[in-house]
């Protein structure tokens, strides 16, 4: 595409941000031209792929990461109900886009599924009763039981307590409102809706480079990858939702806003499961505490999934380093990345997280028994014969600057926007896709302060709760789960 006529937005990247970001402009300015660049031949096979991560909804019913212990023992709700907040703002998106044909029959992408956590051993135990003790009274977690009956947690899951040690204490909750989200197939949805509404998306197409103009516009640059013949785009604006591809395309583009900020990237790997015996008896993702110096994505969990329709079973992630930012891109990415603007902050992270360097090294060294040991203390019955070993997308978790640390590690997601507004990217992971709908209306929000105003009552008619907190109202919580779980076939 060799149009000298700028187009209004150019999306970067084929995953579920820029399928979210697209549609929600398309939805506030139906006649605004949308082009997207994706560098592989289909949408979705990274990150969004649904074999690249775990499909968990994150809502905060079984992820305790979002809950950690204090020195004192303590336990707080905040940021479990922040994320649960975000996911509901999804949620709600989502539930429209149903309801307007937007979306297809919800379970294509989207499924109940029980959110349960599971853990062993008296301190444990001790915790995740706080943890409980805590939530009961939240208006977005009701319905959460605990357990710390073998008989009990078997009726829930028989393969937690299968062939266990009886004399080893078990505790686990359960929530059943908790889902399964196929986020390749919705990201492929939105993105034959957004075709159909006249934009454009572009597969083995690699953005090479970003110039800003004299006019405020940018010039993208394209190579195709299939046939290596190169061309250009104008755009009014970019947003860079290239998941580990991101930080590059964010310095090549020369905004000061993206000094300072360097990548951290982790791999990781599942075991999986189509033995329909085994897949038969686990309806539930189960997550349950992280190892001492693991990065919150790393958490283990085995996990009901639901992909193109079929059930399976994965359990992970086993964690592990490659320099890559992507699961199919080069060896150098992390030493091009490497500016003198963010080389303090990266050595600062490398000398202060000794302990994830540590896991990483552990992690990358394990042998399959070891793997399979770490399956067995959630499904002792386990055998590696039933299950492969899959390699999942890559997290590039985001390294930034302290003005007390000096640089420090940050595992979340970060939306960078230029001074003027005309570019925005996002660096980061988890819980990302799951609140994909959160971060991009606040995308939209600080890029176009002016059409904002006159967009927001068709973002409250998409998504009620916009600008309010579902938690601080039990009766408005209620009825919004209530309604988006009618809309998209779910447990209330």
């Amino acid at each position: 595409m060799n149009s000298q006529a700028p187009v209004d937005v150019v999306l970067i990247g084929g995953g579920i941000m820029s399928a979210t970001l697209g549609t929600l402009i398309k939805q506030l300015q139906p006649d605004w031209s949308i082009q997207v660049y994706e560098r592989l031949g289909e949408v979705a096979q990274e990150s969004s792929n649904p074999w690249n991560n775990a499909g968990t909804g994150h809502a905060a019913l079984c992820e305790l990461n979002y809950m950690p212990e204090a020195p004192d023992g303590s336990v707080t709700a905040e940021k479990a109900v922040s994320i649960n907040e975000q996911f509901q703002i999804s949620r709600q998106l989502w539930s429209h886009l149903v309801e307007t044909g937007v979306l297809p029959e919800p379970e294509k992408f989207i499924n109940s599924t029980p959110h349960m956590t599971f853990v062993h051993g008296a301190a444990n135990i001790e915790y995740l009763k706080r943890r409980v003790a805590v939530l009961k009274d939240e208006p977005l977690f009701q319905g959460m039981e605990f357990s710390d009956d073998p008989a009990t947690i078997s009726k829930w899951t028989p393969l937690l307590t299968k062939k266990r040690n009886p004399k080893q204490k078990i505790a686990a909750t359960r929530i059943e409102s908790g889902t399964d989200v196929d986020f390749g197939a919705l990201t492929r949805f939105l993105f034959r809706d957004l075709v159909a509404h006249g934009a454009g998306v572009h597969v083995n197409q690699e953005v090479t480079g970003l110039t800003k103009k004299q006019d405020g516009t940018w010039r993208v640059k394209l190579l195709r990858l299939v046939g290596q013949t190169r061309s250009e785009v104008n755009a009014r604006f970019v947003f860079v939702g290239a998941g580990g591809g991101a930080l590059a395309l964010l310095q090549n583009s020369g905004i000061p806003e993206i000094r300072g900020f360097g990548g951290f990237p982790i791999s990781g790997q599942f075991l999986k499961t189509t033995n329909p015996k085994i897949v038969a008896q686990h309806q539930a993702k189960v997550y349950g505490k992280a190892s001492v110096g693991a990065p919150p994505m790393s958490v283990p969990h085995l996990d009901t999934r639901i992909v193109d329709g079929e059930p399976s079973l994965m359990f992970g992630p086993y964690a592990g380093f490659t320099p890559k930012f992507l699961k199919r891109s080069t060896w150098f990415d992390l030493p091009f990345s490497i500016r003198a603007h963010n080389l303090g902050p990266m050595m600062q992270v490398g000398l202060s997280n000794f302990a994830l360097v540590k896991y990483l090294v552990g992690e990358v060294l394990a042998s399959k028994s070891t793997k399979l040991k770490a399956l067995q203390q959630f499904m002792p019955t386990a055998k590696m014969a039933d299950w492969e070993l899959i390699t999942a997308g890559q997290r590039v978790q985001v390294m930034k600057k302290d003005p007390n640390k000096g640089g420090v590690l940050q595992f979340g997601t970060e939306v960078i926007t230029g001074a003027d507004g005309s570019i925005a990217g996002l660096l980061g992971a988890s819980p990302g896709a799951s609140t994909a709908a959160p971060i991009m209306v606040d995308l939209i929000k600080r890029c176009f302060p002016e059409q904002y105003p006159g967009w927001e009552p068709k973002l409250r008619e998409m998504i009620p709760s916009l600008g309010t907190k579902l938690s601080d109202d039990p009766a408005v919580a209620k009825a919004s789960l209530a309604a988006t779980a009618a809309t998209l076939h779910l447990t209330a």
